[in-house]
């Protein structure tokens, strides 16, 4: 027995057959797909690979386009009172110089067929069950071949599944799975190798194996997901635009908020675009929508909470540590004037190097300095839109020709309404404190700490 089991993927014209190899192989560049009849002409192949081995291969053939004239065909090639069974008939069909002209492309499937182990017999469900379909199955029923049913298109309010499932069983094909190739459920994909191991038992160990790669990769994946969308956060709520002393124009101010907003612009973009690599998908899959932003807030994070504990774990350390303490008492008091003369001449006298970073934004306040920050709402706004994005791509296949439409609005559930409605995560509190975050990688213990800590919140 060959260890990789080998399924020709076969079926009518047009019924979505490279749309399923396109999904289960997460590749949006296989094959063609497009709305027009008979566009794959030839057999082509790929292979499913589990835990770096080989474990299933799937080969995309032509659409049968003359079932019922190739039935005729065939029955008639008998000579009167011989007994031909279906593998006998269809070899002394391939035999005939038909099989090259005027039947080539049924051909193709029939040797495909032959060659497989099993075969997945895609069907468009939104189509009505007609007579050239069952001249399909009996002409594939010869090449006594396991044939698994594969029904697509059974999210559209078109699809007549019930009636397909009816009319495969008066066939005697009971083993049928509903797989939807634009929109495949989260179970799909387990359910379309369950059943096919439940017809090639001597194949369960590969397509076990297989099943169980693919539920681990799903699941690395959404992690992975889930942590691009928590650091895009921690990077907006930390990131601040400066409005130096004086510039307080209407016109500088205009400046300040359009730098902002383009920054968020930006970034969130970089991050849908992430998204879409990591599932595999194009850059223009996905569109997103004008973000409503607001002006932005003047946000004085040096009374943020986290600032103080900052602040207050620097005052034990450095030879100004008394003239610290004094600034820090002021600044829990909400002065900005730092008034005491001891703590101006400790700051001219090199605090800064014991405040570290905040010594900088000190001065600025003290110069007269404002920054602008993102404001809370938009935080919530971004996050509900990649929430909703990170859904949109679970669900999506990789045969989906129309862009994921990203906004806010999206079908109500528990994360979607913690972040409408809830105090925003502490983390991103705790970004506020920090500007040295925005836009920073590396091994900054604290800020993957905040993003491990955001990402848990968005699952």
């Amino acid at each position: 027995m060959n260890e990789v089991l080998r399924v020709a993927v076969v079926g009518h014209t047009n019924t979505g057959k490279t749309s399923l190899l396109r999904t289960l192989a997460r590749d949006v560049g296989f094959g063609e797909v497009s709305d027009s009849a008979g566009t794959t002409r030839h057999v082509e192949g790929l292979r499913l690979m589990a835990d770096g081995r080989p474990a299933l291969e799937l080969f995309d053939t032509p659409g049968m386009e003359d079932a019922i004239a190739l039935l005729e065909f065939v029955d008639a090639l008998a000579a009167p009172g011989e007994r031909l069974d279906g593998l006998d008939r269809l070899a002394r069909f391939l035999e005939r110089p038909e099989a090259h002209a005027r039947f080539e492309q049924e051909a193709k499937v029939l040797r495909q067929m032959l060659a497989s182990d099993a075969a997945l017999y895609v069907v468009d469900a939104r189509d009505p069950v007609l007579p050239k379909h069952r001249d399909e199955l009996e002409l594939l029923a010869a090449c006594a071949r396991p044939l698994l049913p594969v029904l697509n298109f059974v999210a559209s309010k078109d699809a007549k599944v019930d009636e397909w499932r009816a009319a495969l069983a008066r066939l005697s094909l009971h083993a049928v799975v509903s797989f939807d190739t634009v929109a495949p459920a989260l179970d799909g994909e387990r359910e379309l190798f369950d059943t096919l191991a439940t017809l090639m038992h001597a194949h369960r160990p590969a397509l076990q194996r297989l099943i169980d790669a693919r539920a681990r990769e799903a699941d690395e994946r959404r992690a992975t997901a889930r942590r691009l969308v928590a650091e895009l956060l921690i990077d907006l709520a930390a990131r601040r635009e400066r409005l130096e002393a004086g510039e307080d124009s209407a016109q500088a101010l205009q400046a300040a908020v359009e730098a902002l907003r383009d920054a968020v612009r930006r970034r969130e973009q970089d991050c849908v675009e992430a998204l879409l690599r990591l599932y595999r998908f194009r850059p223009g899959d996905a569109r997103a929508a004008e973000l409503p932003l607001t002006d932005g807030r003047w946000d004085d994070d040096l009374f943020n909470p986290e600032t103080l504990r900052q602040m207050g774990l620097r005052l034990s350390t450095g030879v100004a540590a008394g003239a610290a303490a004094g600034v820090g008492i002021d600044l829990m008091t909400g002065g900005l004037t730092l008034g005491a003369a001891a703590a101006l001449g400790a700051i001219a006298g090199g605090l800064w190097q014991t405040f570290g970073h905040y010594g900088e934004r000190i001065a600025a306040k003290l110069r007269g300095h404002r920054e602008l920050t993102v404001d809370d709402v938009i935080l919530r706004v971004v996050a509900l839109r990649q929430h909703r994005l990170l859904a949109a791509l679970d669900g999506r296949g990789h045969a989906a020709l129309a862009p994921i439409e990203v906004g806010e609005a999206g079908a109500a559930d528990e994360v979607a309404e913690r972040w409408r409605k809830a105090d925003l995560p502490y983390a991103l509190d705790k970004a506020r404190a920090h500007p040295e975050w925005a836009g920073r990688q590396g091994d900054d213990d604290e800020r993957a700490a905040a993003i491990d800590e955001l990402a848990t919140t968005l699952h």
